[in-house]
Formats: C-alpha cells, sequence, structure tokens
C-alpha cells in the first residue's frame, strides 16, 4: 500500500518566490510547500530554497521545469477552486 506524502505549508506573499527546489538533487519542485520528512527522490533534509518560476527556467534541467510548472498550475487551480474567506466583522 502506497503511503501519502505529507507536506509542510510554505505561505508566500505577492512578489515573493514561491517555487521550493530540493538543493541536494535538483529534482523536485514544490509550490508553497516542502514535503516532509524529506526529499521524495533524495531524502534530504531541510535542502529546499525558493526560487520564482522564471529563476528555475534559467537553469533547471526540463524535468526539474516541468514540476515547476506543474506545482505552480495546480497551486493556482487549488486556489480558484478555493472559496474566498468572508471578511471579518469587529463587534463593538
Amino acid at each position: 500500500m502506497a503511503s501519502k506524502q505529507a507536506f509542510w505549508s510554505v505561505p508566500a506573499k505577492d512578489g515573493e518566490p514561491d517555487v521550493w527546489v530540493c538543493m541536494s538533487c535538483l529534482s523536485e519542485a514544490f509550490c508553497r510547500k516542502v514535503p516532509m520528512p524529506a526529499c521524495p527522490t533524495c531524502h534530504g533534509v531541510s535542502t529546499y530554497e525558493a526560487f520564482t518560476l522564471a529563476a528555475v527556467q534559467d537553469w533547471g534541467t526540463e524535468d526539474l521545469i516541468a514540476k515547476a510548472v506543474a506545482a505552480q498550475a495546480a497551486e493556482e487551480a487549488l486556489s480558484a477552486a478555493a472559496p474566498a474567506a468572508p471578511p471579518m466583522e469587529s463587534v463593538q
């Protein structure tokens, strides 16, 4: 039976890099999250650095770029599908 991968959420503000790349193997990319407890490919721990998608496209392999593009597209689809949070109201 395959186990499901768990992730740490890594929120990013507008303009901040949101693609996290494993710097040990340079073959895994995730958008606004990193796998726990370790990289699924090389099992490196705490080896992730944040990059913009454009930066990954500048230096990454075709496989890494494809993973980064897919991760970012999945994150955007998830964000679009999530209902907007209701506005907060203050009670006096």
